[in-house]
């Protein structure tokens, strides 16, 4: 089957692939991998640069990435179907489950030393950290007094944790919430939260329970939260940009904390994971949550879980506090688990009303369009994601592609 078949123009395509390449050209990034697939057929796929700046081992098309927040889809899609089986209802509170996060207080001035509180109005609800309306926030955004104090306890930032989940919610249940549950959005720890609330509902531990329902249905042989014994050789560095424009290792493959597996496993930003493996997540999604006759959630199920349900139906740019994300603001919604497109024009790129997506922290991204009824999924290594505006392009480049 040709690309003109599938509805693009094969004249097109390698401006998708050149983005990345750029990057990699100019020393900005390691290396970049980029599928586009349409009904779930591959149109495109480029795979350029290393693995390991150092080694110089070229990158693959199976190599293992840290896929950071794209972690939060699927821990979401989990929680959603406990949903179906009538575990909980969305306005349930949290502390059902987690009873340490009964009392909560919110942030009304001081410092990260001495904070000012008053009791919340309303308890968290299992919607709200689906949505990030919780009130929470993550340690590593350096942007308020209650940041500091999550650092000061190792909740939400780039340090490997030293307890597990339940040890998570002891610590975040003392720490002050930035608003009332409900009322903003943030950008947070609250599918961590969703993590813990999985294992409590199933007894399980998150990583069984993600296997079990998710991964092993669709064969994501190669995502869990470390790399599995034998395949390290696959495994690539992460990097962050340095002064002069290029990059410095900050987690080498060789010695990284993910070949041991964790004694936290984040639902937040935890996994690791390949280009076929999320190919095989972002098909399900894109075929209304069945894929090669396993039924991973409902399809009524996933189209809710894609509308906006951000208070009042606002947008993330009138409703976010945070200044940090992993997809541009305008005109997005939020969904369960999801960002959505809600005003195509506002957004400032060429993209499609009710498309779902997500990124990471190292500047991966995927997003599913049911209009246009394409994947697009992109990797690479480099900390933070707001270090270049690749999502945007390869928006511009994918599109453009389209007969």
């Amino acid at each position: 089957m040709t690309p003109e078949d599938l509805g693009f123009i094969s004249g097109r395509l390698d401006r998708i692939g050149a983005v990345g390449r750029r990057y990699v050209d100019a020393g900005k990034l390691p290396n970049a991998i980029v599928q586009v697939a349409k009904g779930g057929d591959i149109v495109y796929t480029d795979v350029y640069g290393v693995s390991d700046v150092e080694t110089g081992a070229p990158v693959a098309e199976d190599s293992i990435f840290r896929f950071f927040s794209m972690t939060k889809p699927i821990t979401s899609v989990v929680l959603m179907q406990l949903y179906e089986e009538g575990v909980f209802l969305l306005e349930d509170p949290v502390h059902r489950w987690l009873p340490a996060m009964a009392k909560q207080s919110v942030f009304t001035g001081g410092s990260d030393q001495a904070p000012q509180t008053r009791p919340a109005t309303r308890r968290m609800s299992i919607r709200d950290v689906l949505t990030h309306t919780s009130g929470l926030t993550y340690g590593f955004m350096r942007q308020h007094p209650v940041d500091a104090m999550y650092r000061e306890q190792r909740l939400g930032d780039f340090v490997k944790p030293d307890y597990n989940l339940d040890g998570f919610i002891e610590r975040l249940a003392n720490m002050p919430l930035l608003f009332d549950p409900g009322t903003s959005w943030n950008y947070s720890v609250s599918t961590d939260v969703c993590g813990a609330l999985i294992e409590k509902m199933t007894g399980r531990k998150l990583g069984e329970a993600f296997a079990e329902r998710v991964f092993e249905p669709l064969g994501m042989v190669d995502t869990g939260f470390s790399v599995r014994p034998g395949e390290e050789a696959r495994f690539t560095t992460n990097y962050v940009p340095s002064p002069d424009g290029g990059m410095i290792g900050f987690d080498p493959a060789a010695t990284s904390a993910y070949l041991q597996p964790p004694e936290f496993e984040s639902g937040g930003g935890g996994l690791v994971s390949t280009l076929a493996d999320y190919q095989r997540f972002c098909d399900m999604v894109l075929n209304a949550g069945e894929l090669d006759g396993h039924r991973i959630i409902g399809r009524k199920t996933l189209d809710y879980m894609g509308k906006n349900h951000l208070p009042d139906g606002k947008l993330l740019n009138e409703l976010g506090q945070s200044l940090f994300a992993e997809v541009a603001m305008e005109g997005m919604g939020f969904g369960l688990g999801f960002s959505t497109v809600e005003d195509a024009a506002a957004n400032g790129a060429v993209c499609s009303v009710g498309e779902l997506a997500w990124g990471g922290a190292a500047s991966t991204a995927f997003w599913v369009d049911p209009e246009e009824d394409l994947t697009v999924i992109f990797l690479t290594q480099l900390l933070p994601s707001s270090t270049y505006p690749l999502r945007r392009e390869l928006r511009s480049a994918v599109y453009a592609a389209l007969a």
